[in-house]
């Protein structure tokens, strides 16, 4: 089953941000996507639950240093929040 990605407004701002600032991440971000569609529990991506106000929602490594924040409902994964480990937690 693919999923349906959505993104949310601070997601886009920051994605765009972090994209232009190191190109070399375009590659890296488009195979993150397709994993994240294909299947969002994927052992690669190391999704976790989170807790706390962020309770409900979960975690995933695009790199060492960057982490998308992301909701899933039925058949739906909305992208939160992008940037390191402090910005999105």
């Amino acid at each position: 089953m693919k999923w349906k990605i959505e993104y949310s407004s601070l997601y886009l701002r920051k994605a765009r941000k972090i994209l232009k600032g190191d190109p070399k991440l375009k590659d890296i971000y488009t195979e993150f996507l397709n994993k994240l569609i294909t299947n969002p529990l994927e052992p690669s991506l190391q999704t976790h639950p989170l807790s706390g106000s962020l309770k409900g929602k979960f975690a995933c490594a695009l790199t060492y240093k960057l982490r998308i924040v992301f909701e899933i409902t039925d058949k739906t994964i909305l992208l939160l929040n992008i940037g390191t480990h402090d910005e999105v937690y």
